[in-house]
């Protein structure tokens, strides 16, 4: 349960930063507690979407990972994040991603800053 919620925090952290860095995704809410309690929701969103359908794509799309020596990478972080701000919209979340190559860059950034907070966070495996 703990590893649960460390992700999720992660997952909200790096969501944020990319929120921060660029301006074709946002975030709206009316007040500082209402964008957080979305950051989260979005955050949870984002990480079953990371569990449930990221998998299959990747499988699907194996010889083109093969192809580009990974690099393909990026275009299905960019597609989990498109689909995250789709199923957003359909919750009514105020989570909006405008552009693939938004969701490129975004995906990326989410990558790396999610790295990094798990690294600092605790799993909850001791």
């Amino acid at each position: 349960m703990m590893n649960f919620v460390v992700k999720t925090l992660a997952n909200a952290g790096a969501l944020a930063v990319a929120i921060w860095l660029l301006g074709d995704i946002t975030l709206t809410g009316d007040s500082t507690g209402d964008k957080a309690l979305t950051l989260v929701l979005v955050a949870l969103v984002f990480g079953v979407v990371n569990i449930l359908v990221k998998p299959l794509v990747q499988v699907l799309t194996l010889p083109l990972f093969i192809l580009t020596l990974g690099l393909f990478t990026l275009i299905v972080n960019a597609l989990m994040l498109l689909l995250t701000s789709w199923l957003a919209d359909t919750l009514d979340l105020g989570f909006h991603v405008e552009g693939f190559w938004t969701a490129v860059l975004g995906g990326l950034i989410i990558s790396v800053v999610s790295w990094a907070l798990n690294v600092v966070l605790p799993d909850g495996r001791d």
